[in-house]
């Protein structure tokens, strides 16, 4: 649709925020945990690896490093990205790591070692590039069922996907993250007609994990994994992967265009529960581009079991967004949700685009160190590093 409205990615109030908050946390770390924290290199691989499973090699500062002002701090730079409602979810995912130590203590018998691999404070910031006026520079939060990734870009432009959250058990007490999106994603399932429902259903079984696995950006097809790394007891075939592959250009599953208006409704509120966990000034660009979709482009899917107790999977998909959640491992009691821009994950097309024109600083930055006397050949610039090559997903 021509009449879309457009995703500027700008952000200047929450890329404010995100820049005086991390100034503030790094500024009250000693060397040696600044050094953990701050990579300088915003080309360096590792910002690519933004997979939640449990690592014994994580990159940054991880919160149990911290004193208590400095994790006040730092729950600062993790707010500066997210809506209130959220960050609440953040926090849920965070305790629900107690809940989980305390069930693997009698399940698995971890004892006390089961209080180092199962922490509330178990999750690093890692901030890559140069946090400055007028950068180019990201930042992470990352643990286990939590993977938060915000690009900023010349302080103009902002991306904060992928945007990755889960939680087990489902739900742990009363903490529950993940699980209005999932009962209402039950209920859209159910709520269509037999006809519907097959068209839906892509596949009798669920992925073991995302689609789109853990990928830096999603290509124009994507195969699952076999299984869901480090946990045995559920694996698929190559066949299930062929049936559930996520096709760009032609996604399966039920079109939006095929669904009633309060069906058409449902599946786009659904897409902007996840959205909206994200800061406003973002999220309210993609809420009017969702809402405006063409609804011929919009697909729901769903796979594996249609009941709370069993293993299943569905996903959202429109012109430029991907939802994926799955819940398979466990029998519906262990949940991976992720969120996608498939432009502008980790700021990919953003970066291409400002690197052309710009470099990897903006031509601001470069005017102030160095002495200049404009000639003829080379006249002095007065264009403002805001000014040049507006980016605008069309």
């Amino acid at each position: 649709m021509t009449d879309l409205p457009a995703v500027t990615y700008e952000a200047p109030q929450t890329i404010k925020r995100m820049l005086f908050t991390t100034w503030a946390l790094l500024d009250t770390l000693a060397p040696d945990l600044r050094a953990q924290a701050l990579i300088p290199d915003m080309d360096d691989t590792r910002r690519l690896d933004w997979d939640f499973i449990p690592k014994p090699d994580r990159t940054g500062v991880p919160m149990f490093k911290l004193d208590h002002h400095q994790r006040t701090l730092a729950h600062a730079v993790i707010k500066s990205g997210l809506s209130m409602r959220g960050y609440s979810q953040v926090l849920s995912v965070m305790a629900t790591e107690n809940m989980l130590r305390e069930l693997e203590v009698i399940e698995r018998g971890f004892g006390v070692i089961a209080g180092e691999f199962r922490s509330p404070e178990g999750y690093w910031l890692t901030f890559f590039g140069r946090p400055g006026f007028e950068d180019t520079w990201g930042w992470r939060v990352i643990g286990h069922h939590l993977s938060l990734s915000f690009t900023i870009v010349a302080q103009r432009y902002l991306t904060i996907t992928p945007f990755a959250m889960g939680a087990m058990p489902i739900p742990a007490g009363v903490l529950d993250p993940l699980g209005e999106n999932g009962r209402r994603a039950l209920e859209i399932f159910h709520s269509l007609t037999a006809d519907l429902r097959d068209e839906a259903h892509i596949h009798d079984v669920a992925p073991a994990d995302f689609v789109t696995r853990q990928v830096p950006r999603v290509g124009a097809e994507e195969w699952s994994d076999h299984v869901d790394l480090g946990i045995v007891g559920y694996e698929i075939t190559d066949a299930d992967r062929e049936a559930l592959a996520f096709i760009k250009a032609d996604p399966s599953g039920v079109k939006g265009s095929e669904l009633s208006g309060d069906q058409l409704a449902a599946v786009r509120d659904l897409a902007l529960l996840f959205v909206e966990a994200g800061p406003e000034e973002i999220t309210e660009q993609y809420r009017r581009r969702i809402l405006a979709g063409d609804p011929a482009r919009l697909r729901f899917a769903w796979a594996g079991g249609t009941a709370v107790d069993t293993a299943h999977y569905y996903r959202i998909s429109t012109e430029d967004l991907l939802v994926e959640a799955d819940n398979a491992v466990a029998a519906g009691q262990h949940v991976h949700t992720i969120w996608r821009d498939l432009d502008n994950d980790l700021g990919h097309d953003l970066l291409l685009d400002h690197y052309e024109n710009h470099g990897h600083h903006g031509a601001h930055l470069q005017r102030r160190l160095v002495s200049h006397r404009p000639t003829e050949d080379a006249p002095l610039s007065t264009e403002a590093w805001y000014v040049p090559q507006v980016y605008v997903k069309h």
